[in-house]
């Protein structure tokens, strides 16, 4: 229908008004009829949150998704476009894109006024149809609603009781679009209280002016629980007027993690082709994420966004790439030793209790990635506490046994893939244990799960793990206690 260009051929056409509510609605009918996959790239909400939106939007409710950083609530709000008519046709020059069946503007009006069924029309993509609004503090009234604008009422010689002096905010301009609030609870309760009207009366109220404009808008707004952010809350009577809020939460699986991380980690062709990243590390970097959302260390009502895994993947794969330029390769493969790259993915992305801050950010990250090891050790290795009291053979003695002797395992940044292979075979033991319990494996995966035994015993306390500047160093658990000189004051 974008050919038509006067509101005579529209009226022709058959076209018939409707609002956004309405047509979001009629579009979500026909995908869900056609049995189409909405909401593309939105992973492991499938069975919760799109559900309830979807509800909300066959009820045609305004919605507050509401949940901690990095679950995906302003994407969410953004895909809803995608339920939109391609296009929609409007009053050409009209700065609130007036539906020319139902024109709320005075411009619109006059128009149609003036030219009749010749008044020009265009037409609107739905991509110009959404609005997005981060709330903070500073943000006024005027920015969302409008205000008088003297500079225009002196160029037309108008008096400020003519609506033609307003210059309309964000919402006005949203009219006939989806406009979304982030983070509601930072908008200053008195600017909360704006928003009132709009919501139920569909009223808006600038200065003394006595005007009504029945604004069509689905509005969105997300949300940190209330309880976490103290900069501010929503108000109870406009959190009255949202009717329908959806709970978002974070990964529950650890396959749904690492497709939400693949999805979305930036990773280049150069990297993909020389890096072999083994799934056993991919597990690990979302075990780090739900290590710490159970941590005693981090701020759990501030959440662990699933950036953190997004960011970890990437330094991790870079950390690799870094490794290998040194060394001069053309490829190599991801190993444990270079998770030392991903702290600075997790330290900057966790906030600490008090506990936390006096053990240290850098330490915290430690602490969470070898509980990814311990908690995933298990599961491709017998447990070492078990195994060492078990009345049958302990499989890990030789290993342990070794290290006991002042024998010692740095894996460094320096090392090539040769070297690296070196230092893991001349542990007595350690490949015999890999393949007793994984005998169809290549060499590569192999010498990972022999890094992957020295990491687990190091979390069982039964070596000791040691970071150094430029790897890690794994040693006899009791030897380590008295390494180093020591005077006299030490024992006072």
């Amino acid at each position: 229908m974008t050919h038509i260009h006067t509101l005579g051929e529209l009226k022709k056409s058959g076209y018939q008004h409707r609002t956004v509510k309405d047509e979001l609605r009629a579009n979500l009918i026909r995908q869900l009829q056609e049995h189409k996959a909405g909401f593309q790239g939105i992973v492991g909400y499938d069975e919760t949150v799109i559900p309830e939106l979807q509800t909300a939007i066959l009820s045609r409710h305004n919605v507050l998704l509401l949940g901690l950083r990095g679950q995906a609530k302003t994407r969410i709000a953004r895909l809803m476009v995608h339920l939109l008519d391609e296009y929609v046709p409007y009053v050409a020059g009209s700065e609130l894109f007036d539906d020319p069946l139902d024109p709320i503007s005075w411009y619109a009006r006059n128009e149609i006024q003036t030219h009749g069924d010749d008044t020009p029309i265009a037409w609107l993509h739905r991509s110009e149809r959404y609005t997005e609004k981060l709330a903070t503090p500073d943000v006024t009234v005027a920015d969302l609603v409008g205000d008088v604008d003297p500079i225009k009422a002196a160029t037309l010689k108008l008096t400020y009781n003519d609506e033609r002096v307003i210059h309309f905010g964000l919402i006005p301009r949203a009219h006939r679009g989806i406009f979304v609030i982030n983070e509601l609870p930072d908008l200053q309760a008195r600017i909360q209280v704006a928003l009132f009207n709009m919501l139920q009366e569909k009223d808006i109220q600038i200065r003394g002016f006595k005007l009504r404009l029945p604004l069509d808008i689905q509005f969105v707004f997300t949300a940190n629980p209330e309880d976490y952010t103290n900069r501010g809350s929503i108000v109870t009577p406009l959190k009255d007027r949202i009717e329908s809020q959806i709970l978002t939460h974070y990964p529950k699986r650890i396959d749904i993690s690492r497709k939400i991380t693949f999805q979305e980690a930036r990773i280049t062709p150069e990297q993909q082709r020389a890096i072999e990243v083994d799934g056993l590390l991919k597990d690990l970097v979302e075990q780090v994420a739900f290590e710490a959302r159970q941590s005693e260390f981090i701020d759990q009502k501030s959440g662990v966004s699933a950036r953190l895994t997004i960011s970890a993947y990437e330094n991790l794969v870079s950390a690799a790439e870094r490794r290998l330029l040194i060394s001069g390769q053309k490829k190599t493969v991801a190993r444990l030793a270079d998770f030392s790259g991903i702290i600075p993915a997790i330290t900057g992305k966790i906030e600490l209790v008090y506990e936390g801050e006096l053990e240290g950010p850098v330490h915290v990250a430690h602490r969470l990635i070898g509980g990814a090891v311990k908690t995933l050790f298990t599961q491709y290795f017998p447990h070492p506490e078990k195994a060492k009291k078990s009345k049958s053979e302990n499989p890990y003695a030789s290993i342990v046994d070794w290290f006991t002797l002042g024998n010692e395992v740095l894996l460094t940044d320096a090392l090539s893939d040769s070297q690296y292979k070196k230092a893991l075979m001349a542990v007595p033991g350690l490949h015999a244990l890999i393949k007793k319990f994984h005998p169809k494996l290549v060499e590569s995966q192999q010498l990972l799960l022999m890094e992957f035994v020295l990491h687990g015993l190091a979390e069982y306390s039964q070596l000791s793990k040691n970071y150094l500047q430029n790897g890690i160093g794994f040693t006899d658990m009791l030897g380590s206690l008295f390494d180093g000189d020591f005077s006299e004051e030490d024992f006072e």
